[in-house]
């Protein structure tokens, strides 16, 4: 069992892993795919009229500020547009896949938290009507049955509240939670830069294992959207998962590199 976590991020090329994992698919490997949308839901927000919001939180963590609005462009982003054009892609490669988001069959389930901390001139403020949440429980019954009858489950946030509204999960934590769920023999988180840099701005600077039992030295190292895949990946390893791999989706064969160790190794 393998999670990928590919990122939304501006600058990804998708279609080498698309490849990768059709091979690996057609090879027995038992795979599923989750995706961010983070860079078609800035455009298409910003091509609707209501721009993105970010907030910085009291610990310096930079968030989506998610209104009602936005949750629904969010949808319209990563469930429409970024997660059919995977299972588009993923079809023509000749993989039967099924596009879900957390909302379906309660996959990504947990808090909503109705109000966000923003620090704003110094100042932290409350900021209510937000649509955000945590990925408490992992529903696997729909993937576990999808995986069953031959298909590659494709996934994406949103995520479920306790309550039945639908909310803005991070992807890498939700990711990490799946992988734990599933007892995964691997996670591998793909996004846009070779993995955790010391120097963001040098490749060569990379740091190439972390240890979950001491992530101090990594989580200082860590910048922006690094923080929630040292977050996610540290969580998979304390939930039994066997190794996360953080690596880039940008070179051929991608997953095929991560799984030999091409990238910062999580263990």
């Amino acid at each position: 069992m393998i999670v990928v976590k590919v990122g939304g991020g501006a600058g990804i090329d998708v279609e080498p892993l698309v490849a990768d994992l059709a091979q690996l698919h057609r090879e027995g490997r038992t795979i599923v795919l989750v995706h961010g949308g983070s860079d078609e839901t800035n455009r298409l927000a910003e091509a609707l009229g209501h721009p993105p919001r970010f907030v910085t939180g009291p610990a310096g963590r930079v968030s989506r500020y998610t209104d009602r609005r936005t949750l629904e462009i969010f949808e319209m982003a990563y469930c429409g547009r970024v997660n059919k054009d995977l299972v588009e892609r993923l079809q023509r490669a000749g993989v039967n896949a099924v596009g879900l988001s957390g909302l379906d069959g309660r996959i990504f389930e947990g808090r909503r938290k109705a109000t966000v901390r923003s620090v704003e001139n110094g100042k932290v403020k409350i900021l209510h009507g937000d649509h955000t949440g945590t990925v408490d429980r992992v529903n696997t019954q729909l993937v576990t049955l999808l995986q069953g009858a031959g298909y590659l489950p494709v996934l994406t946030p949103p995520g479920i509240s306790e309550e039945g509204v639908a909310v803005n999960v991070d992807g890498d934590r939700a990711a990490a939670a799946l992988a734990v769920a599933l007892q995964a023999e691997a996670l591998v988180i793909l996004s846009n830069v070779a993995g955790l840099l010391r120097d963001p701005n040098d490749p060569a600077s990379l740091v190439p294992l972390v240890e979950a039992s001491d992530p101090a030295a990594a989580e200082r190292w860590a910048q922006g959207r690094m923080q929630a895949k040292i977050d996610g990946a540290v969580a998979a390893v304390r939930g039994g998962v066997g190794r996360v791999v953080i690596a880039t989706a940008n070179r051929p064969e991608p997953l095929r590199a991560a799984l030999a160790g091409t990238g910062t190794v999580v263990a």
